[in-house]
């Protein structure tokens, strides 16, 4: 979702060159932007955690210890297909 918004916010900024000019309009695409870069890290310190996380679990020593607590492996973080695509904005 939040792509699709940051999409349609600067398809209306194209729209409206004298917007675009605004100090505070360039902030916060800016803002928008790095929001947008946070997420990707996140999702892919996720990811990273969870790749640690179940070779840990399936390696001797630790596989005993986590069958005998039960942990078992997680899943990994996926975005849905539509929210890979770039925004499609119709004005």
């Amino acid at each position: 979702m939040l792509t699709q918004a940051i999409g349609r916010l600067f398809a209306v900024a194209e729209a409206y060159p004298q917007l675009r000019a605004t100090e505070n309009f360039q902030q916060l695409q800016a803002q928008l932007s790095e929001t947008e870069q946070k997420i990707a890290v996140s999702r892919q310190v996720y990811n990273d955690t969870v790749l640690t996380y179940t070779t840990a679990i399936q390696s001797f020593p630790t596989n005993l210890l986590a069958s005998l607590f039960g942990f078992g492996p997680k899943e990994y973080f996926e975005a849905e297909e539509a929210a890979r695509e770039a925004p499609q904005v119709k004005f």
